[in-house]
C-alpha cells in the first residue's frame, strides 16, 4: 500500500508534508476559509490527518484553515508545524459539551438537551498547558470514552448478534483512540458488512434493527444515509443507546471556560441555527457566555441557509452575525467535515454568504493573528500586552485584523528575532509587513 499523509504513523505524515512543501506548486491564497474542520482525531468523514487537512487547505487556496477537534488538543502540533511549513495562515480549537445553568429548562443546540451546549476554545498554540488545564483536558477524554462504551454496552445488547469488541473494533479507527459516536457508528456499519456479506442479509438485519424496509436502506454497507440512520435509531434520543444527560454529565461552561482562558486561548461560543427556545434568546445567552469568559463566536454556515431559498435560518444568521460585531465578538467558521458530505469549504460566493465573507475573513485572520502573537511573543488576543494597548475591543480587533491580513507564516522568524513586549500595536504591523517583505 502506497503511503498517505492520512496514515496514523507520524512519521509517514512528516514525510509526505515535507516533499510537499519541497515540491510543489501552491495557488496564491483566496478569500476563503475553513476555520473549524475536524481530523481524524476526533472523526473526519474523510479520513484527514491534520497534515492533509493543511496540505489540502493550502492546494484549494484557503487563505485561513483551522482545525477543531472533539474534547482532545491531538492534532494541535502536528497542525501547527504544518501550517507553518506550508505558509497556511491557521489556528487551532477544541470543542466539547458544556452545562449551562441559567438555561437549565431550554434546548440550546444540543437537540432534545434542556441546558447543554456544544462549546470551544480556539487559538491554542501549545500542549504545554499548566497542571490544572491538563486535568480538565484529561478529564474531558477519559469522560467520552467513559460514555462512549457505556454506549455500546447498551447498543450492543440491542444489535446481537452484532457486537463491537471496542479495544478490537473501535479504538483503532482514531489514531488515539479518541473515538466518537461517529466512529462508532461507522464501526457497527463495518462490522455489520463483514458479518452478514450478502447484501440481501445485511439489508435485513438493519431493517430489522432500525426499523425501515430494507429496500429503503441506502448507501449500504457504510456511508452517510446508513451510518446516519444508526446513530438516530440507536444513539441519539429515542435510541436504545441513549441516556438523558443532566447537570452533571459535562462540566459547566464556566469551567471549560476557565480552562480555555489558562490555555491562553479564545473561550467560543457556538451557533446552529436560532430555531431553538435557548438560541432564540441569543442576547441572553451570549451575555451568560461573557460573564465567564466567551469573547468570541462559531457558526457552521452550511446549516443556516438553503441555497436559492431564504428562510428563518438565514434571517437568523444575519441577525447574529450583526450581533457578533455589534459585540466585537471574532466570527469562526468552517465546514466541520464530521459528516459526509459536508463541504471542503462553504461557498462564499453563494447570494446567501457572500454579503457576509469579511465577517469570516475578519474573525479568521484575528485568529491567525491571536495565535502567530500569542506563541511568538505572548502578545495575543487576550494578554497583558493587548489589555494595555486596547480599551475598547473593535480598536484591538481592528489590530489583530490588520496584522492577520498582512502576515503570513513564512515571516515568523521575524517576528521571534524581534518582536517584543515593549512595541504600540503600530509598531507591531509595521514590522509584520517587513517581515513579508524580507521573508
Amino acid at each position: 500500500m502506497s503511503e498517505n499523509s492520512n496514515d496514523f504513523n507520524p512519521s509517514i505524515r512528516e514525510k509526505i508534508l515535507n516533499e510537499a512543501a519541497a515540491n510543489e506548486t501552491f495557488p496564491a491564497a483566496k478569500p476563503i476559509l475553513n476555520a473549524h474542520a475536524h481530523t481524524f482525531y476526533s472523526f473526519n468523514y474523510k479520513g484527514y490527518s491534520p497534515t492533509t487537512f493543511a496540505l489540502e487547505a493550502k492546494r484549494a487556496g484557503l487563505e485561513i484553515g483551522g482545525i477543531v477537534d472533539f474534547d482532545v488538543l491531538d492534532g494541535l502540533e502536528e497542525f501547527w508545524t504544518a501550517s507553518r511549513r506550508l505558509d497556511l495562515k491557521g489556528c487551532i480549537g477544541l470543542e466539547s459539551r458544556v452545562f449551562v445553568p441559567e438555561f437549565s429548562e431550554r434546548v440550546i443546540n444540543s437537540p432534545g438537551e434542556p441546558g447543554i451546549s456544544y462549546h470551544m476554545g480556539i487559538g491554542f498554540t501549545t500542549t504545554a498547558i499548566p497542571e490544572e488545564a491538563q486535568k480538565f483536558l484529561d478529564s474531558m477524554r477519559h469522560t467520552s470514552e467513559t460514555r462512549n462504551r457505556a454506549m455500546a454496552d447498551r447498543v450492543n445488547a440491542y444489535l446481537d448478534p452484532l457486537v463491537l469488541d471496542y479495544e478490537k473494533d473501535v479504538a483503532p479507527l482514531a489514531p488515539k483512540g479518541n473515538a466518537t459516536e461517529r466512529h462508532l457508528c461507522l464501526a457497527y456499519a463495518l462490522k455489520a458488512a463483514a458479518q452478514y456479506p450478502e447484501e440481501s442479509a445485511l439489508r435485513n438485519f438493519w431493517g430489522e434493527k432500525l426499523g425501515v424496509a430494507p429496500e429503503d436502506l441506502k448507501e449500504l454497507p457504510d456511508g452517510r444515509a446508513v451510518t446516519d440512520l444508526i446513530r438516530a435509531k440507536t444513539m441519539k434520543k429515542g435510541g436504545v443507546g441513549y441516556v438523558q444527560p443532566d447537570s452533571g454529565s459535562f462540566p459547566q461552561m464556566a469551567d471549560m471556560n476557565k480552562f480555555v482562558l489558562l490555555c491562553e486561548a479564545l473561550p467560543t461560543i457556538t451557533w446552529l441555527d436560532g430555531t431553538s427556545d435557548g438560541e432564540s434568546a441569543i442576547e441572553e445567552l451570549v451575555e451568560v457566555s461573557r460573564s465567564t469568559g466567551a469573547v468570541a463566536f462559531n457558526i457552521i454556515p452550511d446549516r443556516n441557509y438553503t441555497p436559492g431559498s431564504p428562510d428563518q435560518k438565514l434571517t437568523n444568521l444575519k441577525q447574529v452575525i450583526q450581533l457578533t460585531e455589534d459585540l466585537g465578538l471574532p466570527l469562526i467558521g468552517g465546514t466541520e467535515m464530521n459528516s459526509p458530505g459536508q463541504k471542503f469549504v462553504d461557498d462564499f460566493d453563494s447570494a446567501e454568504l457572500n454579503p457576509h465573507r469579511e465577517s469570516f475573513l475578519r474573525g479568521g485572520r484575528i485568529l491567525h493573528a491571536h495565535s502567530t502573537l500569542q506563541k511568538a511573543a505572548g502578545l495575543g488576543y487576550l494578554s497583558d500586552w493587548a489589555k494595555g494597548n486596547f480599551s475598547d475591543v473593535h480598536k484591538k480587533n481592528d489590530f489583530f485584523a490588520e496584522f492577520g491580513k498582512v502576515f503570513s507564516p513564512r515571516g515568523e522568524q521575524v517576528l521571534l528575532d524581534r518582536l517584543n513586549g515593549e512595541m504600540l500595536p503600530e509598531q507591531v504591523i509595521a514590522l509584520a509587513g517587513e517581515a513579508m517583505v524580507t521573508s
